[in-house]
């Protein structure tokens, strides 16, 4: 895969997926010219991970480089675009990037039409907004999203993941929501889902809770990647209702929304034991009864 030219690049805005990826790219030899953020965590990392890069208004960041990333927040982008549009700042030859997972190329439309190459390159990962992050970032996957049959520009949007020392996967623009919507359900909801844990074990009184269920959580997410739903463990995955009652009785009286929370997965868990082979029909029967019962006493 041929290595992009040396590029201007400028970065609306400085947050924390912008700042890294910008730090990935000048460290791959690119030349950060222009940064955009008015916060005062912006302009912080800003100095900590683009030292020495000048702080313009998004027009001007745009206006000067060969290369534009917008890493903006998903439902400011659409108009962000439109507005630098209208201002004039792209310009024929231009390659303007987007880092939001849930659009495709079809958001930068407008600068499209003004001759610029539009590309999406969603960094699958979380980000602190720390100089770490850079390291994490070269090995993590990149969605990348181009025009449907420009293949020079899913070859160029692929050459600057690599050069992030990132690994390129293509997301055809059609299923880019869908695609979203996964990523967004597994990292966002496996946070939401661990902090009830801790939560409820220091309402019992236990702690250290996290040291408590560190290696116990690694194993079981291991262990999903590496088996599927044969990983499945627990008292819904052997049909012990009588479990089942119990923990729904005791976490309902401490928290009426995360027992709501626990029969919904739990119901979903026995669905997928089942299709796995590790649940009778008559246990996971038992098991969904169980769970529909009004107080689950």
């Amino acid at each position: 895969m041929d290595r992009p030219a040396r590029l201007a690049v400028g970065i609306v805005s400085a947050g924390r997926v912008g700042s890294v990826v910008g730090a990935s790219w000048a460290a791959a030899g690119h030349h950060v010219v222009a940064t955009s953020g008015v916060s005062r965590e912006s302009v912080r990392r800003a100095a900590a991970l683009l030292p020495d890069v000048p702080l313009l208004p998004p027009d001007e960041v745009v206006a000067g480089a060969d290369l534009a990333l917008l890493a903006v927040p998903d439902d400011v982008l659409p108009g962000l675009v439109r507005g630098l549009a209208a201002a004039g700042s792209f310009r024929p030859g231009q390659i303007v990037v987007h880092t939001s997972g849930a659009h495709g190329v079809a958001v930068l439309a407008a600068a499209t039409e003004q001759g610029v190459l539009p590309l999406a390159l969603h960094p699958v990962m979380t980000f602190t907004g720390r100089v770490e992050d850079v390291t994490r970032l070269a090995g993590a996957s990149v969605g990348v999203t181009a025009a449907p049959g420009d293949e020079a520009a899913w070859s160029v949007g692929e050459a600057l993941v690599v050069e992030m020392g990132a690994d390129p996967v293509r997301v055809p623009e059609s299923v880019r929501p869908l695609y979203h919507a996964a990523l967004a359900h597994g990292a966002n909801h496996l946070v939401t889902l661990v902090r009830d844990c801790i939560d409820t074990l220091e309402k019992a009184g236990i702690t250290p809770a996290e040291q408590l269920v560190a290696p116990l959580l690694s194993a079981a997410l291991d262990n999903a990647l590496r088996h599927g739903d044969r990983a499945l463990t627990g008292p819904v995955a052997r049909g012990d209702v009588g479990t089942v009652r119990t923990h729904l009785r005791e976490l309902a009286a401490v928290d009426p929304d995360l027992a709501a929370t626990y029969r919904v997965l739990a119901g979903r868990t026995a669905r997928r034991a089942s299709a796995a082979g590790l649940l009778s029909e008559h246990a996971v029967k038992d098991v969904l009864a169980t769970l529909d019962e009004e107080d689950g006493s």
